[in-house]
């Protein structure tokens, strides 16, 4: 391709553009370790958008500035870096590589219009990317390649670009291929231009390439070529080529942004960005730059989601327009203690202005603690973010990406639309938490300000859940996983100053009766005045799992009154839900009131409520009472190589496997049945044992009685407490 790169203005000086065909949104995804912040400073830099490089080792990228990131030395979230090439504003979306964060890489893909996949030479693809390639594929996502770190001992580019064709599939061909001067990286060829761009002065220059490599770009220029008439609109230019007529590069960069903007054909490029123990020139910057801006969509080539009115009704299509109706969505949100809330948000359509007053919806995640909202709020100052820096700017039109302030209500995934006419965008969708982590305050001060932190966090962060479980008396977070959880614990800390500790998570247990069994309950008080008389004989029997409670009313004669049969019930309904033995509620019984007595002055409703529940817990006496544990049906979904492993390791948490189906991709739908005592960190450990490419859903089926010895040990846990 040929170099139409130049330049911005100058450093600190937000890009600005003027129509949606001038803008370029790009989301890098990969694994952790990828090179995917480095090669976002690399481009910064290459640009002039800043002046120099930054080092993930030192914590002075532009991406990585959050004080989590500076200290565990990964992304852990989405960041935002503008850049200007040419004539041309392309948004940088770098997106966390760990599977824990998988919910800013999602929002990542819903703000882009193209993905550029970054593959390391060295550490090659891991399940993560795969499967997101597959998302990307499901949506029909432009995407690209680039492979990175062709520098070190071990980066092997042919091996990688390999590596990359068979876990992507058809389509995957290189555009350019690097050359070396001894054992360093100095330059790359061009497949399309048929030159060789040496790196090895530091500064481009362009040549004919060594006759040594003729043989190799005739053979993989062809391979390219034909991969990019296959998707020409004209016909006749896979004749001209088969007949030997030299087809002319410029038609080629052409039908080459038709092939990617169709998302079936992935053009792979080649970087070398030095660093540490391995110095040299900066390789590929310009290249992939140009790739970015002259084959990658812009918005008015991606579909925007379908909308709707907030009061529901049939989708609507809205087009990428500047002056049609406003649609945003946020994509991201941050609160900060002394800046406030902060919110990264796409334009669709229309033109955002500040200080302007817009309608915020937000719908369809109250099971993670978002309340669905409707509400009208007033703009503050937009900007674009560069890291820490906020660059101000006077609007952002329709295909563009920009930070808000002073949205209180904003939340991720929200909807911003004109207040005369109010619209909810379809939400992307973001995987359910599946692990659990009790955590509780270390302090009455941490305790008074942990439900606003939380709150906060709740709301930037949609891929957590909150749970105060009644039950058990325990504060969870649903996270992703441990890494998500310590990064949760870390903010809750650095950002809040809330200070909380994990605890042991315990599994809500149920109670019933092990057989049949009769129980008295009397309360009888004389203290002066109206006295206290109630007593009833009742019978207790076990019910079928899930059938819950039956109460039974077989008073003849009058002995116990009408009026206090339901007041009989009520306590023993009351006793169940403190439990008879381990203090847990207590389910499927039949309970059967068939005698007792009543006087006529002192027995009252609370007398009977009384007796019932005394009578209930005597009944437990006479009997052992077991305990039941909640059973999950799982449905486990991994590759075929793993099923045999997933399958046993079910049986081992004493689950009981019910079958498996095939499905297409080369995976397995495993379901079992499995207590829920088994499962607490079974997102940890099936990330472990398939590589990160597992995934599960877990529903509630039923209670099963504890197995004697785990039950021997909640009670002497119990004893305990």
């Amino acid at each position: 391709m040929a170099d139409k790169g130049g330049h911005p203005g100058g450093p600190g000086r937000a890009p600005e553009v003027g129509r949606p065909d001038g803008v370029r949104n790009v989301v890098l995804v990969g694994h952790s370790g990828a090179g995917k912040t480095t090669l976002v400073e690399a481009l910064l830099a290459a640009t002039g958008t800043i002046q120099r490089r930054g080092r993930v080792e030192d914590g002075t990228t532009v991406s990585d500035f959050d004080d989590v990131e500076m200290r565990q030395q990964r992304s852990v979230n989405l960041a935002l870096a503008p850049l200007r090439f040419g004539d041309v504003k392309v948004n940088l979306i770098d997106t966390p590589g760990y599977a824990d964060f998988v919910g800013d890489l999602r929002a990542g893909l819903r703000a882009a219009d193209a993905a550029l996949f970054v593959v390391s030479a060295v550490d090659g693809i891991d399940g993560l990317t795969r499967m997101l390639w597959e998302e990307c594929a499901a949506v029909q996502m432009p995407r690209a390649v680039v492979i990175t770190k062709i520098d070190q001992a071990r980066g092997d580019f042919d091996d990688t670009l390999m590596t990359c064709q068979d876990a992507f599939g058809e389509g995957v061909l290189p555009c350019y291929f690097p050359v070396a001067d001894g054992d360093r990286v100095s330059g790359l060829i061009g497949l399309l231009t048929q030159r060789c761009f040496d790196y090895s002065s530091g500064e481009r220059v362009e040549r004919e390439p060594d006759p040594e490599f003729l043989e190799r770009i005739a053979e993989q220029r062809g391979a390219l070529i034909e991969g990019i008439i296959q998707e020409s609109e004209d016909e006749s230019l896979m004749e001209r080529y088969l007949t030997g007529e030299d087809i002319e590069v410029k038609g080629l960069i052409a039908d080459l942004e038709t092939a990617v903007a169709r998302g079936s054909f992935y053009p792979v490029l080649t970087t070398s960005v030095p660093h540490g123990d391995h110095p040299g020139p900066v390789i590929g910057m310009a290249e992939l730059l140009e790739v970015i801006t002259q084959a990658f969509p812009c918005p008015l080539e991606h579909t925007v989601p379908p909308v709707t009115a907030v009061t529901g009704g049939p989708p609507q299509r809205i087009e990428c327009d500047p002056e049609g109706p406003l649609v945003a969505e946020v994509v991201k949100t941050t609160s900060d203690p002394y800046v406030g809330r902060i919110s990264l948000v796409r334009v669709f359509s229309g033109t955002l202005r500040p200080d302007t007053v817009v309608h915020v919806s937000g719908h369809g995640l109250a099971d993670r603690g978002h309340e669905d909202h409707d509400v009208d709020e007033r703009v503050g100052a937009l900007s674009s973010p560069l890291g820490k820096q906020q660059r101000t700017i006077a609007e952002c039109r329709a295909g563009d990406v920009c930070a808000v302030a002073k949205l209180a209500r904003a939340e991720t995934g929200d909807t911003l639309s004109d207040p005369d006419r109010p619209l909810l965008m379809a939400p992307w969708t973001m995987p359910d938490p599946l692990l659990p982590v009790a955590v509780r305050a270390r302090s009455k001060a941490d305790e008074d300000k942990l439900g606003q932190a939380l709150n906060r966090l709740v709301a930037e962060d949609p891929t957590l859940r909150l749970e105060n479980n009644s039950e058990t008396r325990q504060l969870v977070l649903w996270c992703m996983g441990e890494a998500h959880a310590d990064v949760l614990i870390d903010r809750l800390s650095a950002r809040y100053g809330v200070e909380v500790e994990r605890v042991e998570l315990r599994v809500p247990l149920r109670e019933t009766f092990g057989g049949r069994a009769q129980g008295l309950g009397r309360h009888v008080k004389q203290s002066g005045g109206h006295g206290q008389y109630g007593i009833c004989h009742i019978e207790v029997e076990p019910l079928p799992s899930g059938e819950g409670f039956e109460f039974v009313d077989k008073i003849v004669g009058g002995v116990v009154p009408r009026q206090f049969i339901p007041s009989v019930e009520k306590g023993v309904r009351q006793q169940m839900t403190r439990g008879v033995s381990a203090g847990y509620p207590l389910v499927d019984i039949r309970v059967t009131l068939y005698d007792g007595k009543a006087h006529s002055v002192d027995s009252s409703d609370m007398a009977f409520q009384a007796a019932g529940a005394l009578a209930l817990k005597e009944a437990a006496t006479k009997v052992p009472v077991l305990l039941l544990e909640p059973v999950d049906e799982v449905a486990v979904l991994v590759a075929d190589e793993y099923v045999g492993s997933v399958m046993s390791d079910l049986s081992s948490r004493r689950g009981r496997v019910l079958g498996s189906e095939s499905v297409p991709g080369g995976r397995t739908l495993v379901r079992a049945e499995v207590p829920q005592l088994e499962i607490i960190r079974y997102a940890v450990d099936l990330r472990s044992m398939s590589q990160g490419t597992g995934t599960f859903s877990r529903t509630f089926l039923r209670y099963e009685p504890l197995p004697t010895h785990l039950a021997d040990k909640v009670a002497a846990e119990e004893r305990v407490d």
